[in-house]
């Protein structure tokens, strides 16, 4: 819808709810992309999907239910960020350079450092609620 367009170029052109429309488009751009072509991310939100009722089933009050679905988005989050990394860096070729390897790998791991959140989080409020 919006990919046509240079995002800065036309943000900075508006104002008030014209850029919150639009940047809410680039937004929704990015995410069709991320669906389309990660199937990290697809997989991820499958989990969310999946969890977020089971987050309602185990936390015992507001304050617990959005530390649980908040620690499944912050992996949506870093899922993303490392997928604009690794897009990023495909667009300068495909040749091998070590510090594209290690802007690759940190991403992963950051994806992965999300995902021991998600394990903590709800290893914790399980055990808090169950023994």
């Amino acid at each position: 819808m919006f990919s046509h367009l240079s995002p800065p170029e036309v943000l900075s052109k508006a104002t008030g709810w014209q850029r919150l429309f639009r940047a809410t488009g680039y937004s929704m751009a990015g995410l069709r992309a991320a669906w389309r072509h990660e199937a990290a991310f697809r997989q991820e939100l499958g989990l969310v999907v999946l969890m977020v009722p089971a987050a309602f089933w185990l936390g015992e009050n507001a304050s617990q239910r959005a530390i649980l679905i908040g620690s499944l988005l912050v992996v949506l989050i870093t899922e993303l960020l490392n997928s604009a990394i690794e897009a990023a860096i495909d667009r300068f070729g495909s040749e091998r350079h070590p510090l594209s390897g290690q802007a690759k790998d940190m991403g992963s791991a950051a994806v992965f450092v999300a995902l021991l959140l998600v394990g903590v989080v709800w290893g914790l409020m399980a055990v808090e609620r169950f023994f």
